[in-house]
């Protein structure tokens, strides 16, 4: 690595932590964050022959956005691009590292408004009812797993760092850690507290052998299961209940358009999933005009 490429890394590594230790931005973002910077840094080292941060003018960072439509990525995608762009600069001349914002002029590209995706409560009863079919306490981490998402609408993120302390199931709650730290409680409806309970009397210890590990949910290993982990298990339980297209976040999504669908107020379903806009969750008040809620898009700003 040169001189060059080590200082063009270092500042972005230095505003990285800056996003996290002064915003609280989530490891998911600052590493997408880190992937979007460095893409940026290497193609105008590579393609345009920039080595320093100061040296970039508008007309790189056009040719860069131009390189991107070039490779036909979606306009979601350039706009999380440039905004990442936009906001390291903005770090660089509040720093004092550089004179001006050659990003200071450039507009975000206009992304189309998305519907999140949500699948319909039947589809939900059949993928709720698959973990039933394995055999072993991985089905009941399983049931567990699926129940207590669409209990309560938390993040896969969320959901896989509960702990055990976490879980109150003599007051059928669940106490959440979300974005920036913050905590919430949310209600766990009946049918999560019995397959939680049942997954701890039954299931958990003999998962955990003689491991000590605080995760509620835990892999084959003992350890916690992860975001990944719980990807695989939930495509696979799809497939089998015949449901296409799903996501890690698509419990979420339905949880929110199904309690809207039933009457909830908007602003508590804000607050159980943890969005700090409300204008975030109004998105879902599309879906819970339909029966069953069809896709559009499976994304979420806040999921």
């Amino acid at each position: 690595m040169s001189t060059s490429d080590g200082r063009i890394i270092g500042q972005v590594e230095a505003f990285l932590r800056a996003l996290q230790v002064d915003k609280g931005f989530s490891q998911n973002t600052i590493s997408a964050y880190r992937n979007d910077l460095g893409q940026f840094a290497a193609q105008l080292q590579r393609e345009q022959g920039v080595t320093d941060w100061v040296a970039v003018r508008q007309d790189h960072l056009v040719t860069y956005l131009l390189h991107l439509r070039e490779r036909q990525y979606a306009s979601s995608t350039v706009a999380r691009k440039t905004a990442a762009m936009k906001s390291f600069f903005h770090h660089l001349v509040e720093s004092g590292q550089l004179p001006a914002d050659p990003s200071a002029l450039l507009s975000s590209p206009k992304v189309d408004k998305y519907v999140p995706r949500a699948i319909a409560p039947d589809e939900v009863e059949r993928l709720l009812a698959q973990p039933a079919r394995a055999n072993g306490p991985e089905g009941l981490r399983d049931r567990a797993m699926l129940e207590t998402l669409y209990s309560t609408g938390v993040r896969v993120s969320e959901l896989v760092a509960l702990d055990l302390e976490c879980v109150e199931l003599d007051d059928a709650q669940v106490r959440c850690v979300g974005k920036a730290g913050r905590e919430r409680l949310i209600p766990l409806k009946g049918t999560a507290v019995l397959a939680l309970k049942d997954y701890l009397g039954r299931g958990r210890v003999r998962i955990a052998g003689g491991g000590g590990d605080p995760a509620l949910f835990l892999n084959h290993r003992g350890q916690r299961l992860t975001r990944q982990g719980f990807w695989l298990i939930l495509k696979r339980y799809a497939r089998e209940a015949g449901i296409d297209d799903i996501t890690p976040h698509t419990l979420r999504h339905s949880f929110a358009a199904h309690e809207l669908h039933k009457g909830a107020e908007l602003r508590s379903v804000q607050q159980l999933l943890g969005h700090v806009s409300i204008s975030t969750t109004q998105v879902y008040q599309q879906l819970a005009d339909h029966r069953a809620p069809v896709a559009l898009l499976d994304s979420d700003p806040e999921a």
